[in-house]
């Protein structure tokens, strides 16, 4: 585990963090920094912060993160379940388990090496570790994600997602039974203070998270959702499913001890719409339940009979 900790002395000339740190721990390249940055990793006065700040005379820098050592993803051949892809866009089926891009402890056999085996042309927008990716989801969330082949198809797509223009829906089985047949769950999320490997609805360096969900089918103990992303904060179907007291079923990071075993959280993105970065028509693609999220369902069915 890496750890800043650097009191700003009166002396030192006002200048952006990233370029601070760049000069103040020589063996952390830029981007390295600004993806700590990014990823809400880098702590002023016990405050996130972004790349633009500027450091001030007893500014206290703080920051405990994986030691990662920076290397180009390789290429590896990969079965992908390709569900469309043109010269601009590719999107892919992902399983559970795959991780999506390489970082600590993941170095090999992750989405980008096998996209970068299948296409060769990634946008290098991200870096070496993330070219291509515009927006993830967790290991064991299954489901569609969208892939920039070039910069301008990056631009444009990431463009779309801040804009809130990408439509992604996803599936969940969550815990409990949902009375209402619709709702949506406006609340904050940021770093969970207490645990920093979490996410938490907080009013505390976070910001605004919105999901829509939809009662598609009731069972004794459990609820099938239908939910749509408005934001696309990290974890953020799992963190609000929990806050509203109805956290997804084998998800075990934010669900009961005694949550459903399924080797991670029946959690599924099985519908993507999006408009084409050059022909500007919009394109929906969709994935159905993987098989074991069906045999669940149909579990649960033979239940209620």
């Amino acid at each position: 585990m890496r750890k800043i900790d650097i009191i700003v002395a009166d002396d030192e000339k006002i200048i952006r963090i990233d370029k601070y740190l760049v000069e103040k721990e020589e063996d952390l390249s830029r981007s390295r920094i600004q993806q700590l940055l990014q990823d809400k990793l880098i702590f002023v006065n016990d405050k996130a912060v972004k790349a633009n700040y500027k450091v001030k005379p007893s500014d206290h820098i703080r920051a405990e993160f994986d030691n990662e050592i920076e290397t180009e993803a390789k290429p590896e051949k990969m079965d992908l379940d390709i569900r469309y892809e043109d010269s601009d866009v590719i999107v892919i089926n992902k399983p559970k388990g795959i991780v999506v891009h390489p970082a600590v402890g993941n170095l090999t056999g992750t989405l980008v090496n096998g996209l970068l085996y299948h296409c060769k042309d990634l946008s290098g927008i991200n870096g070496v570790l993330r070219p291509g990716i515009v927006h993830r989801i967790d290991k064991d969330t299954t489901g569609l994600l969208i892939v920039a082949k070039n910069d301008k198809a990056h631009v444009e797509l990431s463009k779309q997602l801040q804009d809130k223009t990408v439509n992604r829906l996803y599936y969940a089985l969550v815990h409990g039974v949902i009375e209402h047949d619709f709702g949506t769950i406006d609340a904050p999320i940021g770093r969970d203070v207490n645990d920093r490997q979490k996410m938490a609805v907080t009013a505390t360096n976070s910001k605004d998270a919105r999901t829509h969900f939809k009662v598609i089918e009731r069972f004794k103990n459990y609820t099938l959702v239908e939910c749509r992303l408005e934001t696309g904060r990290t974890h953020q179907i799992r963190v609000h499913m929990q806050y509203i007291g109805h956290p997804v079923a084998g998800d075990e990071k934010y669900s009961y001890r005694k949550t459903m075993q399924t080797n991670g959280q029946l959690l599924h993105a099985h519908q993507l719409t999006f408009v084409h970065p050059t022909t500007h028509e919009k394109i929906t693609v969709e994935a159905e339940l993987p098989k074991q999220f069906q045999d669940i369902l149909e579990e649960l069915r033979n239940e209620q009979r």
